[in-house]
């Protein structure tokens, strides 16, 4: 379809009819003057309409155009936030698990504008417990706890992070309480091993030792001068 383009008509289309007798001439001339306007509103009508279907095409596109534009928009819109969102949601899994966290990792998605929006994100963190040294698997496993559960949304997945960490934290309650009641056992083993060779080497001084001590005191005391008289007069 050509839009604003009229229809072409030969010139010879609207030129009176040759007269060909009296009568047909007359007979050729009403014909020509009855047929003439109806065949210039036919043409008339017709470039009319094309004109309408040009001008409803162009204001369909225009506002098909116009959809378009904002729903790019609205999508750029809606990725911008989700970016935004998915950035500080992955921060504060790094930041708070500190040492036992990895760098955060993205998923992107181009947007109408031709740039890239992250959709995803990722941080690894370390739920391993510490070996042997249940006291330090404790106190890892609350800052993994408080890692997984730093954003303001956690996900299913950091949700189970969070579990996985109580549970490591739980064992290593158990392991601490068993450490701690076999360290009381060696103590106790101890101080009764030191009482046992105490009464021992009681045991095993000679009977009469402290009977001669006791006597030789008693001489002791004997020898001592008595007690100085005051002749002054």
């Amino acid at each position: 379809m050509r839009i604003g383009s009229a229809a072409y008509l030969p010139s010879s289309a609207m030129a009176p009819q040759p007269l060909r007798g009296a009568v047909n001439g007359a007979a050729s001339e009403s014909s020509s003057s009855l047929r003439d306007p109806a065949s210039s509103g036919e043409l008339a009508s017709s470039s009319e309409t094309r004109a309408a279907d040009a001008r409803g095409a162009g204001a369909s596109t225009t506002r098909q155009t116009r959809q378009q534009e904002q729903q790019d928009l609205q999508e750029i819109a809606e990725l911008a936030a989700r970016d935004r969102e998915v950035r500080a949601h992955e921060q504060a899994h790094a930041s708070v698990g500190a040492a036992y966290a990895g760098s955060p990792s993205y998923s992107f998605k181009r947007g109408p504008d031709g740039q890239s929006y992250a959709v995803g994100g990722e941080v690894g963190i370390d739920v391993s417990a510490v070996a042997g040294d249940p006291e330090a698997t404790l106190r890892k496993m609350e800052v993994v706890q408080r890692a997984a559960l730093a954003p303001a949304d956690p996900s299913a997945q950091d949700r189970r992070v969070a579990a996985e960490a109580a549970a490591q934290a739980g064992q290593a309650l158990v392991e601490l309480a068993q450490m701690r009641r076999e360290e009381a056992a060696e103590e106790a083993a101890r101080k009764a091993e030191a009482r046992a060779e105490a009464d021992d080497a009681s045991e095993s001084s000679p009977p009469g030792a402290s009977q001669d001590l006791g006597l030789y005191l008693q001489v002791a005391r004997s020898d001592a001068p008595g007690p100085l008289l005051d002749i002054r007069a």
